[in-house]
């Protein structure tokens, strides 16, 4: 990777004609060929190009042109400021906290959390059109069907709509109702659920995991 902190001006020529006016700015240059442009502020880099691409250097100079669009971007370096290369090696990707299966297990542990008087019958309970996530039965008769989503969505109420059509087709397993269990879920996607009598839950997945959030009080 290679980090630069130039004075310079840059001018971008493909699917529109922009270009940025002489200021000291970041440029960035990842192993995979990938430019980017930032400015004092913001997240967003002002300018970028994404491989496959190819880097031509001349002088204060460097022409960035993408090898399938031919879109160009040439960055004229006035005055480099600051300049540093490291290798970063192999990048692992993104570990998310809170995926679908980590809810699952902490979920199966916390059925109380859907409701009292329910106790885990299976995870992962099969059925021919996929598997549902939770089935849960009820003390006094019954079962529930849990989907478990990082975020609900209308695709997840139709989801578990399936299954419970299929499940209550079962004589030792009817009476079952369904419950969307995600960290967020959207509005449409509560309206549905509520029209075809499945319950939303929202999970909250820091309090599951037993972590306490740090909390300014008086006393």
């Amino acid at each position: 990777m290679r980090i630069l902190i130039a004075r310079c001006s840059a001018t971008y020529s493909g699917k529109l004609q922009a270009s940025l006016p002489m200021a000291e700015r970041l440029i960035v240059q990842k192993a995979d060929g990938t430019v980017l442009i930032h400015g004092s502020a913001g997240s967003k880099a002002l300018f970028w190009m994404g491989p496959p691409c190819t880097s031509k250097v001349d002088g204060g100079t460097w022409t960035i042109t993408h090898s399938k669009t031919n879109e160009t971007l040439i960055i004229d370096m006035h005055e480099v400021l600051h300049e540093h290369a490291v290798e970063v090696g192999v990048e692992p990707g993104l570990v998310k906290e809170g995926v679908e299966r980590d809810l699952q297990a902490l979920l199966a542990d916390q059925v109380h959390l859907v409701g009292p008087g329910l106790t885990l019958v299976s995870r992962e309970w099969p059925t021919p059109i996929g598997p549902v996530d939770h089935l849960l039965r009820i003390a006094t008769g019954g079962h529930v069907a849990v989907e478990v989503k990082r975020r609900g969505d209308i695709d997840g109420v139709e989801q578990l709509t399936r299954y419970l059509d299929y499940l209550n087709r079962d004589p030792l397993l009817r009476p079952v109702r369904g419950v969307l269990a995600a960290q967020s879920i959207s509005r449409q996607a509560q309206t549905l659920a509520s029209d075809r009598q499945i319950e939303c839950l929202t999970l909250d997945y820091d309090a599951m995991r037993g972590v306490v959030k740090e909390e300014f009080t008086l006393f």
